[in-house]
């Protein structure tokens, strides 16, 4: 009897290349979910601080989003990714790779929102453009980086 491994040798190049893009695909929408569920606990914790107990906005937004940062990468190691890599070392990789999206997040946001111009409509693109930039390349770290075994 052939076992899996061997079936998925003896597969065509173009039912490998369908099952590895399904495969991401399925990653990217526990990606998709996962970011749905920290932006949620973030802006929660944010809220609950500034609202609820009327701590400094700048302080209960510190604390939001260091949390956030914290259960997304919990998120991404066990959920999106299934890394099996030790904390030591996926942690501090997305934690740097987190910063790269967010600088490149930045950048498009400040080109796009340059060439798009000030009226809130072009604002509101930009920032879309941003959003999907940093999501993108977010991934992508985490993907072939951070949690790559």
């Amino acid at each position: 009897m052939i076992d899996a491994e061997e079936k998925q040798k003896n597969r065509p190049l173009s039912a490998k290349r369908i099952s590895f893009a399904s495969e991401e695909f399925k990653r990217f929408g526990r990606f998709g979910i996962a970011g749905i569920a920290n932006t949620m606990v973030g802006f929660g914790i944010i809220a609950a601080l500034d609202i609820g107990m009327r701590v400094r906005p700048m302080f209960a937004n510190a604390v939001g989003y260091t949390v956030g940062i914290a259960f997304s990468f919990i998120l991404n190691r066990h959920f999106v990714f299934r890394s099996r890599r030790s904390v030591k070392t996926s942690g501090p990789r997305f934690l740097i790779s987190a910063l790269i999206a967010f600088a490149a997040n930045l950048v498009v946001l400040g080109y796009s929102g340059h060439l798009l111009g000030n009226a809130v409509p072009s604002r509101l693109a930009a920032q879309t453009m941003g959003i999907v930039s940093y999501t993108v390349i977010l991934f992508m770290l985490g993907r072939f980086w951070a949690f790559n075994e």
